[in-house]
């Protein structure tokens, strides 16, 4: 008898790379990365990456859209807010600019290189691509609600220096960004479920497989946890590497923050790009505005809480650089996702944003 396409989607490839990148991350854990052991780690990082997306795509063929994509945004965000908890937990609380640094990048990365990214793959592929504007448009509009209350007015507020907030618009701030992160999960799966499904596409096959069992889909979450463990365990291994390179170039101590926002977020980037190139460009929203949603609604709380309970310092506020780039890429993207239509153009302008987002920050 042969086997399913479900039982082919778990392939021994996929089950052996976690594990043993898992085992390789407990192995370099206790070694001094040197030049040729940091390629090698960031190899092996790179084949988790894989891994993830791998386990990713085949639980959402087993729960449908928009919860697959749910699943990785939310697994990556978890521990993405981990790794910054853990950090200014080590350092007591000596960085209040991180969390802001990291939500900051984090949007960036997300809206302009992401999306940049999908659209511009997508516009090479397929020329033109659609998209449902009533709920992408909606997560764009509560992640720019968030992006400012969290980023922009803690500049203008009287109460406190400039950048910082109170404990009590502390606590505001995070009852907001959970509570519209949670307000846009209900509609993204119980209220307005099919704003959010991506439109029928005979060209992808992997759309009419059969699903995978539901043991299947169990090893899958588990393989793809352990996945995204080791992706955040080897960004923080390489951080050091990281570190070396930008004091030996005196780039700004940003840089560091958005190299590892960037491996963090390589897996939604790499499962975004292979969706645009299917022609399932909804799937690349769900994950890109998902993202970066859980992003704030999520991390802001839990950072706010161990500040307040800890006694830590937040700088919140961006400078007046960031906040024109930020304004500009909201802008920017109100005009992109107005449509529902996409093309080459727009992923390209979200492209130079997202250059000048990198460019600015290595010479402000």
């Amino acid at each position: 008898m042969k086997p399913s396409n479900g039982s082919k989607l778990l392939s021994h490839w996929a089950l052996l790379v976690p594990l043993l990148s898992c085992a390789s991350l407990v192995g370099f854990l206790s070694l001094s990365l040197v030049s040729y052991w940091s390629i090698l780690a960031f190899v092996i990082m790179m084949m988790a990456v894989i891994a993830s997306v791998h386990h990713a795509e085949l639980i959402a063929h087993r729960l449908g859209e928009p919860y697959g994509t749910l699943v990785l945004a939310l697994a990556v965000t978890v521990i993405e807010t981990a790794l910054i908890l853990s950090i200014m937990f080590m350092q007591g609380g000596k960085n209040p600019s991180l969390p802001r640094d990291t939500v900051y990048a984090a949007v960036m990365i997300i809206c302009n290189g992401v999306v940049g990214l999908s659209l511009l793959i997508g516009g090479v592929h397929h020329k033109e691509q659609l998209f449902r504007i009533e709920g992408t448009g909606s997560g764009f509009a509560a992640l720019a609600t968030l992006s400012v209350l969290v980023l922009v007015m803690p500049l203008v507020t009287t109460s406190s220096p400039e950048g910082t907030y109170t404990n009590a618009q502390l606590l505001f701030v995070a009852i907001s960004s959970l509570s519209l992160w949670l307000v846009f999960v209900f509609i993204q799966t119980v209220r307005h479920r099919d704003y959010f499904l991506p439109t029928d596409n005979m060209d992808d096959k992997s759309a009419h497989a059969a699903p995978p069992t539901a043991l299947q889909a169990w090893s899958s979450l588990f393989l793809m946890a352990l996945s995204l463990v080791c992706v955040v365990g080897f960004a923080k291994i390489l951080s050091p590497a990281i570190q070396s390179l930008v004091a030996l170039y005196q780039a700004p101590e940003a840089t560091v923050g958005i190299v590892i926002a960037l491996i963090v977020l390589l897996p939604e980037t790499y499962a975004a790009l292979r969706a645009a190139k299917a022609n399932r460009l909804q799937t690349s929203m769900n994950l890109a505005i998902g993202s970066a949603l859980a992003s704030i609604g999520l991390t802001i709380p839990l950072v706010v809480l161990a500040s307040v309970v800890f006694k830590f310092d937040l700088m919140l506020g961006v400078d007046a650089k960031d906040e024109v780039l930020l304004a500009l890429t909201f802008l920017v993207g109100t005009i992109t996702l107005g449509s529902g239509r996409t093309n080459v153009m727009q992923g390209a302008i979200h492209l130079v944003l997202f250059a000048a987002f990198l460019f600015l920050t290595l010479v402000p």
